[in-house]
């Protein structure tokens, strides 16, 4: 029997959707152009997750509510897992040179590691790496 695998659209606000694309392709992020346009960037994190990067305007057709100011105020932070504790330094390392800021200091407790950062709208993003066998055990 097979199973049915949920999927996550989280659907961000972003001032410019080009450079939002140029940023995170630099990340080794592709777009699926079949549900993209001039408003929308579909972007796709794996199989089951999918992140729409929306400008502004297109946004806001989906809520009644105001856009967070990530100068001051933080919407969500968005976890993502790697592989493993050098593709975390790997996808936060390339975010900085890309255009990112950090978002806090790097957190180590053996089992886990992650490091996070700030995109070019002020999203927060935590890249983790948990040892499998902790995960086990």
């Amino acid at each position: 029997m097979a199973t049915y695998q949920q999927m996550i659209f989280l659907n961000l606000p972003v001032k410019d959707l080009e450079a939002s694309k140029n940023f995170f392709g630099k990340l080794g992020y592709g777009f699926n152009e079949q549900f993209s346009d001039d408003k929308t960037a579909s972007m796709v994190i794996s199989d089951t997750i999918v992140v729409m990067l929306l400008t502004e305007p297109r946004f806001k057709d989906f809520t009644k509510k105001e856009i967070a100011d990530t100068a001051t105020t933080t919407e969500a932070l968005i976890a993502i897992s790697a592989e493993s504790r050098a593709k975390v330094d790997e996808l936060c390392d390339a975010a900085l040179s890309a255009g990112a800021a950090p978002a806090a200091e790097p957190q180590d407790h053996g089992f886990m590691y992650g490091r996070s950062f700030q995109d070019l709208d002020g999203h927060n993003w935590e890249v983790i790496w948990m040892d499998p066998a902790a995960v086990e055990g």
